[in-house]
């Protein structure tokens, strides 16, 4: 996983194959081939992996700003919208979305499983929290409007991400009826 990680972060998904992997980790084909069977695979387990890493990352950020769900919000969507600049496999799974090539954004943004399933369960689950007697409809609304606006600002950036941060949190708020 981190010779796949190092040649994509290098690269670009595109140019990562199973045999490249598998030279840069010192290791047979056949070892490779074993472990992932196929490059699909291979992309599906490194966004696994590197959602995971995000997914704690936007859970520690949510219990941050002193107990003010608003504010925490916003620090959880602002790591979430500069994380390409501080990730290389992120940035290149972001950056390489041009038609034409072939990229990691299909299992960050299409496939729903991991990032968007993980992210929507978070943020519901958090909510719930904060929230316990609002309708399941009104938190399932927010959450999924969150989660699919940032992902949507991740690969098309509208706003600077303290911006975008800031409305999102704001009107994911003033949806729930807070201020």
């Amino acid at each position: 996983m981190d010779a796949a990680h190092e040649l994509t972060c290098a690269d670009g998904w595109d140019k990562t194959s199973l045999s490249a992997v598998a030279a840069r980790a010192q290791v047979s084909r056949p070892s490779v081939y074993k472990e992932f069977g196929t490059r699909a695979r291979l992309g599906h387990a490194l966004v696994t992996r590197e959602t995971r890493r995000l997914l704690d990352d936007i859970t520690e950020a949510l219990g941050t700003a002193d107990g003010n769900p608003r504010d925490a919000l916003e620090t959880a969507l602002l790591l979430v919208l500069t994380v390409a600049d501080r990730n290389p496999l992120l940035r290149s799974v972001v950056t390489a979305a041009r038609p034409g090539v072939d990229s990691l954004l299909p299992y960050l943004a299409a496939r729903t499983d991991p990032l968007f399933d993980g992210a929507h369960g978070l943020l519901r689950a958090w909510l719930d929290e904060r929230f316990p007697t609002r309708a399941e409809e009104d938190l399932d609304v927010v959450s999924d409007f969150v989660v699919r606006t940032a992902m949507s600002h991740l690969v098309l950036p509208t706003w600077p991400p303290e911006v975008a941060a800031g409305r999102l949190s704001r009107t994911a708020f003033r949806v729930l009826g807070e201020p």
